[in-house]
């Protein structure tokens, strides 16, 4: 493990303390399972699992969101609350090097949406604008809840609804999904009782056979996905056969994620979605609206920020906002984010704790901060 923090460790940490965050250390030994359950396909498998000496999976810490979250529910700290971090996160990546650090803010328990939303963007903004002054920098947004809330409108089933919202933010997931629903195969290669306990939606034996076939053939249910949600997908692809959407709606969806506009005329160009297709996508749409208007409060350049329908983040906790920030005219992100107001709930807390939050990449600010010497 490296102990040299970035040049930029020092400025970044003064930004923070000026933001008001309470700036936190996490262990680097994490349990798995929260990162197995919610982190996303993508991440899970670059995660470095390891076990401790009474058998328990744990992991090389792979991001901050989640353990700073478990940490302030075991502190039973009081919300608002603001986390800042600044450490090496451990996993496998395609550009080589497996350690590397990250900073970031955690933003927990306040209620305003859109504010608490335009403030996690504009620290990420300011942090990066600290790190590369002078960089003109290209910011995309995405929001799940709007994607959701189309498909609600359109009226898709339950099941459909949950495998496209999971595809959000993976292009190749989403094209598979859509490519079913235009045309939904016809069988799936099930037999024997799998195939009953499937077609009787049986969730509760499904998953005990799953468990005790995967306990036959020595795998670890820990490690993966578990028994109950390998039967639960089993169970929504069968009940996806036999649905096939409306060429009108099947439009009207592709049109939705074809809308890629500058952030100060995206809530008009929502609006003239959502009319033309003959929808309502209600309080989505006004807290959209109330957040540009947060954004452009904050001083950022709404004009040249864009927003993506299509545009999600490969991490399965986020419900709301997301974005990237990258330097312009690279599609490399320095910093991403976003709302996760079901997280908390997921990982134990007792009441709902909303939060949104962003990380940035510091190997390749230093980057370009040597490029530009």
């Amino acid at each position: 493990m490296t102990s040299r923090y970035p040049a930029i460790a020092s400025d970044i940490a003064k930004l923070f303390a000026a933001r008001g965050t309470h700036a936190v250390e996490v262990a680097v030994l994490q349990p798995a399972d929260p990162f197995l359950d919610m982190a996303g396909e993508d991440l899970r498998r670059r995660i470095f699992l390891t076990e401790s000496e009474t058998g328990v999976t744990l992991c090389l810490r792979p991001e901050f969101t989640i353990p700073v979250c478990l940490d302030h529910i075991a502190s039973q700290a009081g919300t608002p609350r603001r986390y800042s971090y600044l450490g090496e996160v451990f996993r496998q990546r395609r550009e080589g090097g497996n350690e590397f650090f990250q900073a970031g803010i955690e933003d927990l328990g306040d209620r305003d949406t859109p504010q608490a939303d335009a403030r996690s963007l504009a620290d990420a903004h300011a942090l990066l604008s600290l790190a590369l002054p002078g960089q003109a920098l290209s910011v995309t947004l995405g929001d799940q809840t709007i994607f959701e809330a189309v498909l609600a409108a359109l009226g898709l089933p339950r099941g459909w609804r949950m495998r496209l919202a999971r595809a959000f933010g993976s292009a190749a997931m989403l094209e598979a999904a859509l490519a079913d629903l235009a045309n939904p195969p016809r069988n799936g290669q099930l037999s024997g009782p799998v195939a009953a306990l499937v077609l009787d939606g049986d969730l509760e034996g499904l998953s005990s056979h799953i468990a005790g076939g995967m306990e036959q053939a020595g795998l670890s249910a820990s490690v993966g996905r578990s028994p109950s949600d390998i039967a639960r997908r089993l169970i929504e692809k069968a009940e996806l056969r036999s649905v096939r959407l409306s060429s009108e709606a099947f439009s009207a969806l592709k049109d939705f994620l074809a809308i890629d506009v500058p952030l100060n005329s995206a809530a008009q160009a929502l609006e003239i979605f959502a009319t033309g297709a003959g929808l309502s996508l209600g309080a989505a749409l006004d807290n959209f609206s109330a957040r540009a208007k947060a954004i452009e409060a904050h001083g950022l350049p709404v004009e040249k920020t864009r927003y993506d329908a299509a545009f999600g983040r490969p991490l399965d906790y986020y419900t709301g906002l997301v974005f990237e920030i990258a330097a312009q005219d690279s599609d490399r992100p320095l910093a991403g984010g976003g709302r996760y107001d079901r997280l908390l709930t997921l990982l134990g807390a007792r009441t709902p704790i909303p939060g949104v939050g962003f990380s940035v990449w510091l190997d390749r600010i230093e980057a370009l901060r040597e490029s530009a010497r």
